[in-house]
Order: C-alpha cells, then structure tokens, then sequence
C-alpha cells in the first residue's frame, strides 16, 4: 500500500519536472536498508554521475549525508553545478534530507 502511494506521488512529480543538459535532475531512491541518488539529463536519457551508500559507514543519516558530499564532488569533476532535485515521491525528511544537506554543502545548487 505505501509503494503504491510513494509512486502515485512520484508520477505526479515527474509530470513537472524533467531535467536538461543545462541542469540535470538528481534522482533519489531509498531502500530500507540504502540510498541511491544518480544525475541524469532527461534530453539525451543518459545517467551522467551515480552513486550509493552501500559502501559507507556509520548511521543511515550519516551515510546518507556522506553520499550526497560525494556526489557533489563527482558532479563538480563532471562540471555540474545546478541541478533539479527529485525526491523520488519520498517525504522530504530523515535521509533524503540529509542527502540534499549533503549535496547542497558539497557545492550543488537545487
């Protein structure tokens, strides 16, 4: 029932947001047990710089936070420095917080 309502929530979102080559949109998803968050330019359908906490330690925020101050660093040798965050039709809170904190610390803008 919840994936059901997390993915009739991230369809909603993905109608108003795409991402171009000038600014890419970073997609997040969270497992229970990881997260995933990759950049990826919707013109061309390319992943342009992907990442996860599999191998990190520490809590599931910490790792979080860890993966987004990584992919910042990964996007800014890619020469990314705007993007357009998509949550993935998952609340705003806990981990997907702590890797836009990440992210945002690490240099991208969103």
């Amino acid at each position: 029932m919840q994936r059901q309502h997390r993915l009739g929530r991230h369809k909603t979102i993905r109608k108003h947001l795409t991402g171009t080559t000038e600014r890419p949109r970073l997609a997040v998803f969270r497992s229970s047990q990881h997260i995933y968050a990759q950049i990826i330019d919707d013109t061309s359908s390319k992943t342009l710089v992907a990442y996860s906490d599999i191998k990190e330690t520490g809590t599931k925020k910490e790792r979080a936070y860890k993966l987004g101050k990584n992919l910042a660093e990964k996007a800014k040798k890619a020469k990314i420095t705007t993007v357009v965050f998509d949550r993935g039709g998952f609340i705003f809170q806990g981990r997907v917080e702590e890797l836009a904190k990440g992210a945002r610390e690490g240099g991208l803008k969103f």
